[in-house]
C-alpha cells in the first residue's frame, strides 16, 4: 500500500522494511514517508510493529530487509548515535534521566568529547527559552514532576538539532494542561523549524488533534492509510483492532475525556458499609519529604473510585501502603470494618486486598518464570504441601485462567517475559482476581497498552465491581478515570481535595482540583 502525500518530497521513506524474530514477522514489507512540516500518526495494537519500525528508524533493530532513505538518498542506520548524525531524535515513553544529576548534567550525558558545563548549561536555556519548555537547568531531575521530567527528554533530543522527530507514547503520564502544552511545542517546531514528526500514541482523541496524516498497523502489516482530516476516533480503533470497540469500556482507549453519554447519571448502587477506608494516612520518605498528608478515602462493594491526579502527587505511596510495603505513621486503613496493620507482610493480602501495581515487571511478574508460575505468585500457600510445590496443580489452575481471560500464549510454561504487553497484564489481573478479594487496587492498570487491550482490562475491572469487589482506580489518564469510574477523587500533595460522581463529572472542574486549586469545591 504506497504512502501517498501531495507536498514535497519526503525526507524520509521506508521501503518494504521487514523484520522478523525467529517465526514471528515483527514488520513486513512495511512502507512509510514523513514530510518536513508535519505530524505523522503511527496507530497499532501492542504487538502490531510499530515500536520494531520506529527502532529501524532510530538504528536499535537493523531490517531484515527493506530500504531507509533520507533525502532520497540509501542510508543504513546502525545505532542512535548514527542515526542522530543524520538529524533523527527519539523521545523515549520510559525516561532514561538520572535523578541524582541536574538538568543539564542529564543532558550531557553520553556526549563525547570533553565537558563544558557552561557551555551545555547555556545550550539547555536557549533551548527552553526557544520552545517555552520552561525547565531550570540547574534543577535535580528527582525533584521534578513527570510533566517536566518528559521536558527534559525533550531537551536531550532537540539538543542535537533533529529534522526527524520520533515520540513514543509522550502524554502517557502528562496531565491535560501538559500534553496540551507539549503539542504546542511541536507544532511551533514542525511549522518554524520544518520538523518531520512521527507520533506513535495509542490515544486516538490526542492523534486526531495533532497529526497531519496517520498510518494504521496490524500484525506487522500497514492495514490503512488516512488524512487526519477525514478520520474518526471509531473508525481508527476499528482498524487497530480489527473489530468494533465497545466505547463504556473503551474511551479511555480513543483518549476521551467526557464520560460517554450512555452512562451519563449511572452509577454503581452504594450499600452498608464501606469495604475499604482509609483514615487520615500520613507519612514521610526517609529523606523527610511528605508522602501521604492526612488522605482520606473509603471503597464501598461494587463500586468503582476512581482517583486522579499528576503523578507523584501520592498515588504510589497509597498504593504500597495498601500492599503492606508502607509503614502509616499516622492513620489506618479497615478492611470490612476491621483495622489492618500497615508494613506487616501480608497483611493486606490476607485482609483481602489485590493489587495490580503500575510496573508489573517491578513488582507485579517475574518475566523470566513461567505464565503458571507468574499465575500463583499471590497464592503459592495453596499449590504447596510440605514445602513442596505441587506443579500439576499449578499447571491445571493455569490453564483454567488462561482459558477465563483468553492469555494468548503458546503454553503455561511459556517465559511470561516472552508475552506482548497486554497479555502480560491479563497475566497480572488473573492473578490479581483469582485469589477472590474483597478489594482491587489497580493502579495505572493500562499504561502503554494498546486499545484493544485496554478494553479488554477496563471490561474485566467494570466487571469485578459488578461482582460485588470494591475496586479503588488510580490513573492518571483521565479518559480512563472517567470511562470505568462511578464516583472519582481527586490526590493532590498526598491527600484528597475534591470528589465528584459520575453524574456530577465537569472536567474543567476536575482539571483545576487536579492542579490543586479547590475554588468552586464549595459551591460544588
Amino acid at each position: 500500500m504506497p504512502a501517498e502525500h501531495s507536498g514535497d518530497a519526503p525526507v524520509l521513506q521506508l521501503r518494504e522494511m521487514t523484520k522478523r524474530y525467529g517465526e514471528v514477522v515483527a514488520c513486513d514489507h512495511v512502507d512509510l514517508d514523513l514530510h518536513r512540516g508535519e505530524i505523522h500518526g503511527i496507530l497499532g495494537e501492542n504487538g502490531a510493529g510499530k515500536s520494531t519500525l520506529m527502532k529501524m528508524v532510530i538504528g536499535l533493530a537493523l531490517p531484515d530487509a527493506g530500504t531507509i532513505r533520507l533525502d532520497g538518498e540509501a542510508v543504513r542506520l546502525h545505532d542512535p548515535v548514527q542515526a542522530a548524525r543524520h538529524g533523527i531524535g527519539m523521545v523515549h515513553q520510559h525516561y532514561s534521566l538520572v535523578g541524582a544529576l541536574t538538568v543539564w548534567e542529564n543532558v550531557a550525558l553520553g556526549e563525547k568529547g570533553a565537558l563544558d558545563p557552561g557551555s551545555t548549561r547555556d545550550r539547555v536555556v536557549e533551548i527552553t527559552e526557544r520552545y517555552g519548555l520552561e525547565v531550570d537547568p540547574d534543577a535535580y531531575v528527582r525533584d521534578l514532576t513527570a510533566g517536566v521530567r518528559q521536558r527534559v527528554e525533550i531537551i536531550k533530543c532537540l539538543r542535537h538539532e533533529p529534522r526527524i522527530i520520533i515520540l513514543d507514547e509522550p502524554t502517557a503520564v502528562l496531565t491535560p494542561a501538559e500534553s496540551e502544552h507539549l503539542f504546542e511545542v511541536l507544532g511551533e517546531g514542525v511549522r518554524r523549524e520544518g520538523w518531520a514528526v512521527a507520533l506513535v500514541s495509542h490515544k486516538l482523541d490526542e492523534v486526531l488533534a495533532a497529526t497531519d496524516r496517520i498510518t494504521i498497523m496490524r500484525n506487522g502489516l500497514v492495514v490503512d492509510r488516512v488524512a487526519t482530516a477525514d478520520a474518526d476516533a471509531h473508525s481508527l480503533a476499528r482498524e487497530m483492532v480489527g473489530r468494533e470497540v465497545t466505547l463504556r469500556t473503551g474511551a479511555a482507549a480513543i483518549g476521551s475525556v467526557e464520560a460517554p453519554a450512555a452512562a451519563a447519571g449511572e452509577a454503581a448502587e452504594v450499600k452498608g458499609e464501606p469495604i475499604l477506608e482509609v483514615r487520615d494516612a500520613a507519612t514521610r520518605a526517609a529523606d523527610g519529604r511528605v508522602l501521604l498528608d492526612g488522605l482520606s478515602l473509603e471503597v464501598h462493594p461494587g463500586e468503582v473510585v476512581g482517583v486522579a491526579g499528576v503523578e507523584g502527587n501520592g498515588q504510589t505511596p497509597l498504593v504500597r501502603v495498601l500492599e503492606s510495603l508502607l509503614r502509616l505513621e499516622t492513620g489506618s486503613v479497615r478492611v470490612d470494618g476491621e483495622e489492618i496493620p500497615t508494613c506487616r507482610a501480608g497483611a493486606m493480602g490476607a485482609a483481602g486486598i489485590a493489587v495490580i501495581p503500575a510496573d508489573r515487571h517491578h513488582s507485579g511478574c517475574v518475566p523470566d518464570m513461567t505464565v503458571a508460575e507468574n499465575l500463583v505468585l499471590g497464592s503459592v500457600d495453596r499449590f504447596a504441601e510440605w514445602g513442596l510445590l505441587k506443579r500439576e496443580d499449578i499447571k491445571a489452575h493455569a490453564r483454567v485462567l488462561i482459558e477465563e481471560f483468553d492469555i494468548h500464549c503458546p503454553s503455561c510454561d511459556t517465559p511470561l517475559g516472552q508475552l506482548s504487553g497486554g497479555n502480560q497484564q491479563r497475566v497480572v489481573l488473573a492473578q490479581a482476581l483469582s485469589v477472590g478479594p474483597k478489594v482491587l487496587v489497580a493502579h495505572q492498570p493500562t499504561r502503554g497498552l494498546d486499545v484493544g487491550a485496554i478494553e479488554y482490562i477496563g471490561g474485566r475491572i467494570t466487571a469485578a465491581a459488578e461482582s460485588g469487589i470494591g475496586v479503588l482506580l488510580l490513573s492518571t489518564d483521565l479518559g480512563e478515570i472517567a470511562a470505568l469510574s462511578d464516583r472519582i477523587v481527586v490526590i493532590y500533595e498526598g491527600r484528597i481535595i475534591g470528589e465528584m460522581s459520575r453524574a456530577e463529572f465537569d472536567m474543567e472542574r476536575l482539571g483545576l482540583l487536579i492542579g490543586g486549586s479547590t475554588a468552586g469545591e464549595d459551591a460544588a
